[in-house]
């Protein structure tokens, strides 16, 4: 940090240290919100349709939907934030003066010369995409709840109380 913040900051601006910074929360915040809201009205989806109660379903069967409902959450994670994840990606590798504004615009609507990469391009790369953050996702939450449910804590999503 010593040596390399010095020199970045001396050929690419202090400003260029920030540049993705709003895309990149713009992505990471209803990211991370969706990936447990989500999650959890998923689980309790799923619990509603099976046809006993959380609390009468093994350990075995109730990771059974961890997984599922953190895969589809996943999913809905990758949906929401892949425009934003693909404007970072472009900001972080585009070479140019001006604002973060500027930047977005450029990338976005582009140039007579250069077109930009539009609606269009913002969703490209999608499909990989969301089978590899449903994937992540669905393992974390997986992982999250073998480590809760042998110590007897409750697996992760849906309520423990019976159907009605």
């Amino acid at each position: 940090m010593m040596d390399g913040l010095p020199k970045f900051v001396a050929q690419e601006g202090a400003g260029n240290l920030f540049a993705g910074i709003a895309p990149l929360w713009a992505r990471q915040v209803p990211y991370t919100i969706i990936k447990f809201v989500a999650f959890e009205r998923i689980a309790e989806a799923i619990y509603k349709m099976l046809p006993k109660p959380k609390s009468e379903m093994s350990q075995g069967e109730q990771m059974g939907v961890v997984l599922s409902a953190g895969y589809l959450a996943g999913v809905l994670c990758g949906a929401v934030s892949h425009p934003a994840d693909t404007m970072v990606s472009k900001i972080n590798k585009i070479k140019m003066e001006g604002g973060l504004g500027q930047k977005v615009r450029y990338i976005y609507y582009g140039t007579p010369e250069s077109p930009g990469i539009g609606f269009a391009g913002l969703w490209k790369g999608f499909a990989p995409r969301v089978v590899m953050i449903g994937t992540l996702t669905g393992l974390q939450w997986f992982i999250y709840g073998a480590f809760k449910a042998p110590v007897g804590l409750p697996t992760p999503g849906g309520s423990a109380t019976p159907k009605k």
